[in-house]
């Protein structure tokens, strides 16, 4: 979610796919339609969904307390995200932030040198990902293993974001090739291989990967329609939020629970957690009480502690740990 000259926040991550542009405001997704993606596996969605109850917690790092969004957790209970819009004068700025969470423990992560940087994702030994923008707004995807930052461009691409990252160090995210069109990819960062993923559907961005490499995205139908779907050992199925305009999922962890937003028919934005989706899918809606209608969920780890962010009253952006 970074910003650069493209269209905003993360809101593009929603809508126009992830991407953080250069205005940067906190994005809700909106499409119409029903889903028209074949896959090689059935299309879940469940029949019905129920509301899970969970205790959330606000927090935001006061260097900039009307923008914060939360994107990841790991299985030690560490927090990524970053704070500032991406307006003039709020740049998109990286942190970590640890247990007991308060505002000493939020430590600035940023690319050295980048004018914004958005860290996205954290794995288990600490290791994170994220992309950064350059002084002419470029974004470039970044993983810092062991300490050292490397930053990563696509080939043939003119923005590269990176989204999710293992224990393995196989990194995702998309790029967007010289017609505007967004690929998925998965990426070795030890060899700086990228691997487009043949996902059906258009404009596809991938997510979240788990450490058994399973990987969680979304793509556009035929119809225009924002689709959700799951990559697990070379096979692809889709899935939909029941009755919702649009299903954007942003994590996974490693019992293929995935979370994410959906869009209601009164064009709302609620998070969801998914779990079972190759099996018993099951759905539930998680709204953060500050912000219903206006939650999303980005990531979760395996205790099943979800981050994210909402929009309050005043259209500041929070974000939230959920447990």
């Amino acid at each position: 979610m970074s910003k650069s000259s493209r269209p905003a926040g993360r809101a593009s991550r929603l809508a126009a796919l992830l991407a953080l542009s250069a205005a940067g405001t906190a994005g809700l997704i909106a499409a119409a339609g029903s889903p028209a993606l074949a896959s090689t596996q059935p299309v879940h969605t469940a029949s019905s969904s129920t509301a899970r109850v969970y205790r959330f917690t606000t927090l935001d790092d006061q260097a900039d307390p009307t923008f914060n969004q939360l994107l990841g957790i790991n299985g030690k209970g560490l927090v990524v995200g970053y704070f500032g819009s991406g307006a003039d004068g709020h740049p998109n700025q990286g942190y970590q932030l640890t247990s007991p969470y308060s505002q000493a423990n939020y430590h600035s992560e940023n690319y050295p040198g980048a004018v914004q940087t958005q860290v996205t994702a954290i794995n288990y030994n600490g290791n994170t990902a994220g992309f950064w923008v350059d002084a002419s707004g470029a974004n470039h995807g970044f993983v810092e293993w062991n300490g050292v930052f490397t930053s990563y461009d696509a080939p043939h691409s003119s923005f590269t974001q990176i989204l999710g990252l293992n224990n393995a160090g196989t990194a995702v995210g998309f790029y967007t090739d010289h017609a505007g069109v967004n690929h998925g990819f998965k990426l070795n960062q030890a060899t700086g291989k990228f691997t487009t993923l043949t996902i059906p559907g258009t404009n596809t961005t991938a997510t979240a990967i788990n450490k058994y490499g399973d990987i969680t995205g979304f793509t556009t139908g035929g119809n225009g329609q924002t689709i959700g779907w799951l990559l697990r050992q070379g096979r692809v199925s889709t899935f939909l939020y029941p009755n919702s305009a649009a299903t954007t999922p942003f994590g996974i962890n490693d019992s293929d629970e995935i979370v994410g937003s959906y869009v209601d028919g009164a064009n709302n934005t609620h998070g969801f957690t998914l779990t079972n989706p190759l099996t018993n899918a099951h759905f539930a809606t998680v709204d953060d009480p500050n912000g219903i209608g206006s939650t999303v969920i980005n990531g979760l780890n395996d205790s099943g502690k979800l981050v994210g962010f909402y929009t309050d009253a005043a259209l500041n952006v929070h974000g939230f740990l959920a447990q």
